[in-house]
């Protein structure tokens, strides 16, 4: 009986969470429903609306925890590229987290968890951007992180849709992300272009 009571107060949250990122790598976010969470879960139909109240409140929360992992990802990079790279292994590492993080119509934007840990990651990505000197970022340092972030949200996505199969032919992505970030910003600015 203790055993169970710990299961229902403290595991069973984490459990219907762990079933929901299952569901979503097999099916995406838009097939999830409680009942079949439930199934998964091997819980009553009632037990997953009684943690999360219905399927939003469940995605937020998915969408919550998945900003949490990502600002801790990109906490440790040491500048924008291993930022970037950070980014991309946070995807391929966390790809149901990843589906629903960007679909804010998926999720309650006004969930204070998912608020905070939203704003941490913004925080960790626009630090990326503030490391760059101002040449490079140019006078508007808000127009250098949305090609950072375009840059590595399109290859993540890319990636996590098979698109760079043929393309990365074996390669590491972490590596071609590296190369395709220094083709495109390590180069020296054509003549004439300002």
């Amino acid at each position: 009986m203790t055993s169970e009571r710990a299961y229902h107060h403290g595991d069973l949250r984490r459990t219907l969470l762990a079933a929901a990122l299952d569901a979503i790598a097999e099916d995406g976010p838009d097939a999830l429903s409680l009942r079949d969470l439930a199934r998964r879960a091997g819980v009553s139909h009632a037990a997953p609306a009684h943690h999360f109240k219905d399927r939003t409140g469940l995605l937020t929360a998915v969408a919550a925890e998945g900003y949490a992992l990502f600002a801790d990802a990109l906490a440790g990079a040491p500048d924008l590229r291993e930022r970037g790279v950070a980014y991309v292994r946070f995807a391929a590492e966390h790809p149901a987290h990843f589906q629903v993080m960007f679909r804010p119509e998926l999720h309650r934007a006004d969930d204070p968890a998912l608020l905070a840990a939203k704003a941490r990651a913004t925080d960790e990505l626009r630090a990326g951007v503030g490391e760059l000197p101002d040449a490079a970022r140019g006078e508007d340092a808000r127009l250098a992180g949305i090609a950072a972030w375009s840059l590595a949200h399109g290859f993540a996505t890319l990636l996590l849709s098979g698109n760079l199969d043929g393309p990365l032919d074996g390669r590491d992505p972490e590596a071609m992300f590296r190369s395709v970030a220094g083709f495109l910003f390590d180069r020296p600015a054509l003549p004439g272009a300002s």
